[in-house]
């Protein structure tokens, strides 16, 4: 079975991206937060970030 990456609209805090990635990775949702926050003080994360908001379709 074929896992897919989605933005998720239930427990989302912005857009849903670390919800989807948290579900697909099967990690906590907190982890991939934090991660996204230490990456978005680096201007390459906060576009990475705006990137999957605008391409991952949501679930």
């Amino acid at each position: 079975m074929q896992k897919k990456l989605y933005r998720i609209r239930q427990g989302r805090m912005i857009a849903g991206v670390c919800t989807g990635l948290a579900q697909y990775l099967d990690i906590d949702v907190n982890v991939v937060r934090l991660l996204a926050i230490l990456l978005g003080c680096t201007g390459t994360g906060l576009i990475v970030y705006i990137a999957a908001c605008i391409l991952l379709p949501e679930a």
